[in-house]
């Protein structure tokens, strides 16, 4: 086992140098990370198949990718970006990125059905993956579903929304209904995953705001909610994380901004308190 394990660490380096068959430069620690969870899934099927009797990739250490920067917009790009998308097929997906924190996958499943605009919330019960020219529908990434609550804004824009679509789909001979697609193109198809990032692409590079990607959005949005003094857990569960250490992990940048902050709100409390004994005495 140890002599496999081994073999397959030196497999990785050799990876990481000379990987690349065209010039023989290395992979990058992505790719080669992707290839480690792959092997270790098919030995896993071997295992369960009673091919082998371990899986000699269970406990190798594969390389750890570099973290990227995390690029998002402050408020006030927030608002230029939502006025320099409005009137385009990209102001609701961006809005509901940005405000609500959807990821692409699950703006481009959402249908009028799980939005309750009484209520003012949306029910995130599935998400679009895109192979090629084929979309699937399945559950959320973190395998549950989730609500998430809407705001005024957000609110009064799917209502005009809703009314627009409305319109545009009688002039093709349809009819909205529950079923009917949030985000559809000009047909009344629902709009592709892939096609939502293409156009985001385009539409960014005509303005003067950061080239960030659309899922980038959502991190915006978390973001903004850290900062705001929103809890983790609640901004965990508004963004569909299974765990709120993957929100802490993922937002870290943030808060040592929020710990000054608490502290001083403490601080503060404490030299009141303090007051008043000094009083009293």
């Amino acid at each position: 086992m140890r002599a496999s394990a081994q073999r397959n660490i030196s497999a990785y380096a050799n990876a990481l140098e000379s990987g690349r068959r065209k010039d023989g430069s290395g992979l990058s620690t992505r790719t080669v990370l992707h290839i480690h969870r792959i092997l270790k899934q098919a030995l896993a099927v071997a295992v369960q198949w009673e091919m082998i009797a371990r899986n000699p990739a269970a406990n190798v250490k594969p390389p750890k990718a570099a973290a990227k920067p995390m690029q998002t917009c402050d408020l006030a790009q927030t608002a230029e970006l939502i006025e320099a998308m409005r009137g385009t097929r990209l102001f609701i997906p961006v809005l509901l990125a940005v405000l609500c924190g959807l990821r692409r996958g699950e703006i481009a499943a959402l249908r009028w059905k799980n939005i309750d605009l009484t209520a003012g919330q949306i029910a995130v019960v599935q998400s679009a993956s895109q192979a090629g020219t084929v979309v699937r529908y399945k559950e959320p990434k973190s395998g549950r579903s989730r609500t998430v609550a809407l705001s005024v804004t957000i609110l009064e824009e799917l209502r005009a929304h809703r009314l627009r679509q409305a319109q545009e789909l009688l002039r093709l001979g349809t009819r909205l209904s529950d079923d009917t697609f949030v985000c559809a193109r000009e047909d009344g198809l629902p709009m592709q995953p892939d096609s939502l990032t293409h156009d985001w692409g385009r539409k960014i590079a005509t303005t003067n705001l950061p080239r960030i990607r659309f899922h980038d959005l959502r991190h915006a949005h978390a973001t903004h909610m850290l900062v705001s003094g929103v809890h983790p857990k609640v901004a965990s569960e508004r963004l569909g994380h299974s765990k709120i250490g993957i929100t802490l992990d993922l937002y870290s940048h943030v808060l040592p901004n929020m710990q000054a902050d608490a502290d001083a709100i403490v601080d503060e409390a404490l030299r009141v308190a303090l007051n008043k004994q000094e009083t009293k005495g």
